[in-house]
């Protein structure tokens, strides 16, 4: 069992002092990773339901705290380290631009020394979406066309890709990933994140959720896998621990 840390770029870890301390103390205690959160916006008094928690809103409220961008704070500790993997967690993908996005991460895990894992999402808060002009309703088939984008920039020699929301042809993005690629986990608490995870993730992150909810999630994700002929070993499971006990967690999971 490996132990990361969630959460990162918020708190203490928002600001430059705090973000170093936090990230030098935690590879010092072995943690295995460092995980950051994203919204660019978050428009006052939103309307839309934050699902992983029974208020409907996130925790502090939007003007609370400061939250640097996820791959920008991931660079500023990375020179800080050594070891301990980049993570986002996750990464709202509709959102970015595939071609850039596949710059910045291929970049980030060159410098780090192959250390990055990029989680992804389709988002939760339709306002958001709306203030940056991008169509909420159809984010699902938008966040897998950028998937297969940016798999392809990163395969190296001259990349085309076709789909709905991804059409170039040719294309060369450098650098490229230290190990060929860069691990892609599915973020979601949803079935059809679950189904995402087993189609296209290396790994598959509910984010929270008891035992009984954790069980119900992976369940969907290993009976896609059966559906499409994947072996579900291939995919590394992740969860939010939420101040709640290890045992009580992982118990028939």
């Amino acid at each position: 069992m490996k132990f990361g840390l969630g959460f990162a770029n918020t708190g203490m870890g928002s600001s430059a002092a705090g973000a170093r301390d936090l990230a030098t103390r935690a590879e010092r205690l072995g943690f295995e990773s460092l995980w950051t959160v994203e919204h660019v916006l978050v428009p006052s008094g939103y309307e839309s339901k934050y699902p992983y928690d029974p208020s409907g809103k996130m925790a502090g409220g939007a003007e609370a705290f400061d939250l640097p961008d996820p791959l920008i704070w991931l660079a500023y500790v990375a020179a800080a380290t050594e070891r301990i993997k980049l993570a986002t967690g996750i990464l709202i993908l509709p959102q970015r631009n595939p071609a850039i996005t596949a710059k910045e991460v291929a970049s980030l895990d060159a410098l780090s020394g192959g250390r990055v894992v990029l989680g992804v999402g389709v988002g939760w808060l339709e306002e958001e979406f709306n203030a940056l002009a991008v169509p909420f309703q159809d984010r699902g088939r938008r966040h897998d066309d950028y998937v297969e984008a940016m798999r392809a920039l990163w395969k190296g020699d001259k990349a085309s890709v076709h789909n709905t929301y991804a059409s170039f042809d040719d294309c060369i993005s450098l650098p490229r990933p230290v190990n060929g690629t860069v691990p892609i986990v599915v973020g979601g608490h949803t079935k059809r994140a679950a189904q995402r995870a087993a189609r296209l993730g290396d790994g598959f992150f509910p984010g929270t959720g008891g035992a009984d909810e954790l069980r119900a999630m992976f369940d969907a994700m290993r009976a896609e896998c059966t559906a499409i002929g994947r072996d579900p070993a291939e995919i590394e499971l992740s969860a939010g621990g939420g101040g709640r006990k290890i045992d009580d967690m992982c118990t028939g999971i």
